[in-house]
């Protein structure tokens, strides 16, 4: 039995579409500014309104040097 070798590129590339078609959150990290963070949280809701894509701030804290740490996530397409 011969087993079929593929490239890093390949894997990720597979892997990527699986997520798309089971309906993959995406997710993304900011670490800024109190004042930044709000500014890009709006922009977010703004652009991926909660009612399509199921956007939320899913985790957030406050830094030692008062900057804001949050994980934004959203569903990629709205049906």
């Amino acid at each position: 039995m011969r087993v079929q070798r593929k490239s890093p590129g390949e894997i990720a590339q597979a892997l990527g579409e699986r997520t798309k078609s089971a309906g993959g959150w995406r997710r993304e990290t900011f670490t800024m500014a109190r004042p930044a963070a709000r500014a890009k949280a709006r922009e977010w809701f703004d652009r991926f309104p909660k009612a399509a894509y199921m956007t939320e701030i899913e985790f957030w804290r406050e830094l030692e040097d008062g900057r804001i740490e949050f994980t934004i996530r959203r569903l990629p397409t709205a049906d």
